[in-house]
């Protein structure tokens, strides 16, 4: 298995939709030319943006957090170019980017580390070979203070591990349950 170069990712996005919308560089500027977290092509890997789309964790209900057992009304919905995370919580969002993995590659999120040298921590998470959709992604504030983070620019990057041979169960063969998801997918 090997990490995949810039090269293989153009490629793989240019010829097999891979990640759409794709940049083929790093962009570096938000729409109005402001500096901006980045985003796009890197030398080995790509870094996704989260859409405007929050799920912020409130404990209102004095709920268990259970992942067999989610309870849906532990989240405050927030649609908003900046998502303020309470101290010691966090919340979801999902990527603006769409993936589609081939059979033969297993990719990993990664933080990015303008975040984590914020105490804001991006959950690790593999996208399987076969799998499609938005990626959800989990933001913990670490810290005492709230946290901010940036709708539409870099909040994670995805790195690209190409197999030698294919593997023999795909995501999509076992038909995982967030197959296609394409909005913030709380657990199943």
């Amino acid at each position: 298995m090997s990490i995949k170069s810039d090269k293989w990712i153009k490629k793989m996005a240019q010829n097999h939709e891979l990640i759409k919308p794709f940049y083929p560089t790093q962009i570096k500027t938000d729409k109005h030319g402001k500096k901006a977290v980045s985003y796009g092509t890197s030398s080995y890997g790509y870094d996704v943006r989260c859409a405007d789309e929050f799920k912020i964790f409130t404990n209102i209900n004095h709920a268990i957090v259970d992942p067999k057992d989610f309870d849906p009304n532990s989240f405050v919905d927030v649609k908003s170019d900046i998502c303020i995370i309470p101290p010691n919580s966090f919340a979801l969002a999902r990527t603006i980017e769409y993936f589609k993995i081939p059979r033969n590659v297993l990719t990993i999120c990664l933080g990015k580390s303008t975040y984590a040298r914020c105490g804001i921590i991006v959950n690790v998470t593999p996208l399987e070979p076969e799998w499609e959709g938005h990626v959800t992604l989990e933001f913990s504030n670490t810290t005492p203070l709230p946290a901010r983070i940036y709708a539409n620019e870099g909040v994670a990057q995805m790195l690209f591990f190409e197999s030698d041979e294919v593997c023999e169960v795909s995501y999509k063969d076992k038909s995982g349950k967030y197959q296609g998801q394409t909005g913030v997918t709380l657990p199943k």
